[in-house]
């Protein structure tokens, strides 16, 4: 069994990475692998800390309902990255001047 500090550090060093792929890349798809990073830490702590009570699964179940949640934000979040790069021929979010009504 691992303790509890390494845990904590690597979930710390994921959400910092994740974090830092929002922040400094451009590109939309990037942007959502850094939001995947930071759903991945959380998801980490939440199993982390239920090591502290081992006859209670509540930090799996929210495990579980995150990951349900973040396939959920995935799949709508390529959508819209797909639809936007079809209509304006960019993945770029600041080259996207206008939201327009045509097809």
């Amino acid at each position: 069994m691992f303790p509890l500090q390494h845990f904590l550090i690597l979930s710390a060093i994921l959400f910092s990475v994740g974090l830092l792929l929002v922040v400094i890349k451009r590109h939309a798809i990037m942007m959502l692998i850094g939001i995947e990073l930071m759903l991945n830490a959380a998801n980490l702590n939440l199993v982390a800390f239920n090591q502290l009570y081992p006859n209670h699964r509540d930090g799996q179940m929210f495990a579980l309902f995150v990951i349900i949640v973040a396939v959920c934000e995935t799949a709508v979040g390529l959508a819209i990255i797909l639809r936007t790069y079809h209509f304006y021929q960019t993945s770029v979010p600041d080259a996207v001047a206008e939201l327009s009504d045509k097809p």
